[in-house]
């Protein structure tokens, strides 16, 4: 997690500097280990936000990379210089790092925690430092910003990642899924298309299909109440009896969907053209591998099969 607190070398860390020291500070500092400059304005409302979060990226890399902030309205003979070199600070917030006295990257505007975060990785893989695995860190944030409910944060982070690194299988699934939460199936579908064909077999993708696929049924499911109502009354109505299944996935009941797909591939395995176990896989490849839902109906499936 990133770490909020001040450290003791903090004063090295993250410094104000003046257009006069800028030499000092990030070119020639610069050639000793990564400079991030952030230049801003007191009365730049993006900049009061941003400057505090790119201070807890800066101080989460130890050491790796150091931040210099520079007030552009005490600056501006600086800005005019640093534009005609090709850096023109036409907006604040904006955010230059320096690797060996020259500019490496920059973006302007507001990023996400998750997405500095990467941006710093990035810099200090340019200084050629180690970030530990800055992407799958960056990764791992977004998949909880999605587990709690932060699905449009989480599509900025998979989005920046990918970015960085367009074959990376968890980000592209993720970016689905994330999709898929906000209701967004086409755009899921779209993106789930245009995966690298070098990752379009690997099992985060492989997932992403099921879950797309879930999705779908989704929105053609039936009410659950209505549909628990023809089974209460037929229990050897199949059809039904699957399309409850479907309609309490959709709910999120996920057991309840896999218990009566079992009932139903209990009752008659070849119904359908085996259309119960065919569900059922699906599932268990849409969930997290260790899913308990998908761990014990995986079980449960072996031991009928070869009962």
């Amino acid at each position: 997690m990133i770490e909020l607190g001040q450290s003791p070398n903090d004063a090295d860390l993250i410094k104000d500097v003046s257009q006069e020291a800028f030499m000092a500070e990030v070119v020639e500092g610069s050639m000793n280990g990564p400079v991030i400059v952030d230049f801003w304005a007191p009365w730049c409302g993006p900049c009061k936000t941003l400057g505090p979060q790119l201070e807890a990226a800066v101080r989460s890399a130890r050491g790796a990379v150091r931040m210099v902030k520079l007030n552009v309205d005490e600056s501006q003979e600086l800005v005019q210089a640093l534009g005609q070199q090709g850096l023109p600070i036409q907006s604040i917030p904006t955010v230059i790092a320096f690797v060996q006295g020259r500019p490496v990257d920059m973006f302007q505007g507001a990023k996400s925690p998750s997405e500095l975060k990467v941006f710093v990785d990035k810099v200090i893989e340019a200084a050629g430092g180690e970030t530990g695995n800055g992407l799958d860190d960056a990764v791992e944030a977004a998949e909880e910003m999605l587990d709690t409910g932060a699905a449009v944060d989480a599509i900025q982070t998979f989005s920046a990642v990918l970015e960085e690194e367009p074959h990376h299988a968890r980000a592209y699934a993720g970016l689905v899924r994330a999709n898929l939460a906000i209701g967004e199936v086409e755009q899921a579908e779209a993106i789930l298309n245009g995966a690298p064909a070098e990752i379009s077999e690997s099992a985060e993708i492989e997932a992403a299909h099921a879950q797309l696929l879930l999705a779908k049924q989704a929105n053609n499911s039936g009410p659950v109440t209505e549909l628990q109502a023809k089974v209460d009354a037929n229990a050897d109505d199949h059809q039904a009896r699957f399309d409850l299944a479907q309609a309490l996935y959709a709910s999120g009941d996920g057991q309840a969907a896999v218990d009566h797909l079992l009932e139903l591939f209990r009752r008659d395995r070849e119904w359908n053209d085996g259309a119960a176990k065919t569900q059922l896989m699906t599932i268990f490849e849409a969930l997290k591998p260790n899913d308990p839902v998908a761990l014990n109906g995986r079980r449960r499936l072996s031991s009928m099969i070869f009962a």
